[in-house]
This record gives structure tokens, sequence and C-alpha cells, in this order.
């Protein structure tokens, strides 16, 4: 009877091991994939062989960062041409590029989720990318969320990045006093131009 009773009983592996498979995988997967656009990069940075001939990319050429809003790593694409990410050491090309990815990201993430509404204490300037103060810092905002929202980032990642980035980043662009001070205070209203740079120390 207990023979009978044993054979009526599914098979089950306990959940803790399914866990573990699944997080094994996943990480397994998250790293062939950073491997592969690190190999790429490499690829499209080495300089010519001796023979002429080059090696061969990673990369389509001219393919622009623009397919992929949510991240990519297009920020990478500007780096070959630069020893910084930062997008205001870009050259002409690079940061022209980088600028669409970013607008891209900014026009269907960042505005539609965290937008809210333009008031007189936090104007806002849909020509945003004319104030280069506003590029910087969303562009940083930016490289820190695709960071920050990668699988590697762990489940407090997308927290960590709207309290120590967002939050931060966002009461200094639309700061009464902030880049669009004298921009758009109101939907009804839009305006837009730039402040004065200040003088350099000494002058």
């Amino acid at each position: 009877m207990s023979e009978a009773a044993h054979d009526s009983e599914p098979v089950r592996i306990p959940d803790h091991d399914l866990d573990d498979l699944v997080s094994t995988v996943t990480h397994l997967v998250a790293e062939s994939r950073k491997q592969g656009e690190t190999l790429a990069r490499l690829t499209d940075e080495q300089p010519p062989r001796q023979d002429g001939q080059h090696d061969e990319p990673g990369r389509a050429e001219g393919a622009t960062p623009t397919s992929a809003p949510a991240g990519g790593d297009s920020a990478a694409t500007g780096a070959k041409k630069s020893s910084s990410i930062f997008i205001l050491a870009l050259d002409d090309k690079a940061y022209t590029e980088e600028l669409a990815a970013l607008t891209s990201w900014v026009r269907h993430l960042l505005l539609p989720v965290y937008g809210r509404e333009i008031t007189t204490g936090r104007p806002w300037c849909q020509q945003w990318h004319e104030h280069p103060e506003a590029v910087a810092r969303l562009h940083a905002l930016w490289l820190a969320w695709q960071q920050l929202t990668d699988i590697e980032a762990g489940l407090t990642g997308p927290s960590v990045w709207q309290r120590d980035h967002l939050d931060p980043a966002l009461l200094q662009l639309r700061a009464p006093d902030g880049p669009f001070g004298a921009c758009t205070t109101s939907p009804a209203r839009p305006n837009h131009r730039l402040l004065a740079s200040p003088e350099p120390a000494g002058v």
C-alpha cells in the first residue's frame, strides 16, 4: 500500500533549487551579452593592420544609437573618438549621435513618466538641447539609468537611480533659477531664452 502511494506522488524539485538555476542562467545570459558588447567595442577600436586590412567590425558601420532609446551602449560609441563618455567632451559627429539617442530617451521615457506639470516653480524648455547645462545633466542621468536598470544592478537598481540621480537632477534642472529659468513657466505660454553665462573669475 505504501508502495502504491509512493508511485502516485509527483517528483518535485525544491523551489530554492529552481531559484538558483534561474538566477544562474540569468547571470550567464547577462555576462554573455556584456562580453559580446565588449568584444564588439574592442573590435571597432582596433587600428588598421599593417597590410591595410581592418579587423572585422563587431557593429555595422554607421550604426546610430537612436535605434535603442532605452539605453544600449551609445555612450561607448561616442567614446570611441574620445577618452571621455561625457557628452560635452565628444567631437561633433559623436556628439550628434549621442544627442539623438539621448533625445529619444528624454522624449519617450523621461518626460512621459517624470515630466510633471510646468509651473513658475518648475520650468521646462522644449528646446532643452540648446542649453549646455541641461544636455550635460540629462546625459549624466541617462548614463546612470543605463547602468542602474541593467540586470546586473540588482533589484534595487531602479530605486537607487531615482533616489540618487533622478531626483537631484530634476531639482537642479527645473529650479526657478536653473538653466530653464528664462524659459517656459506655463504650458499656455511657451518660451525659450538662453541665460547669459557667468563671467569668468577675475574679469
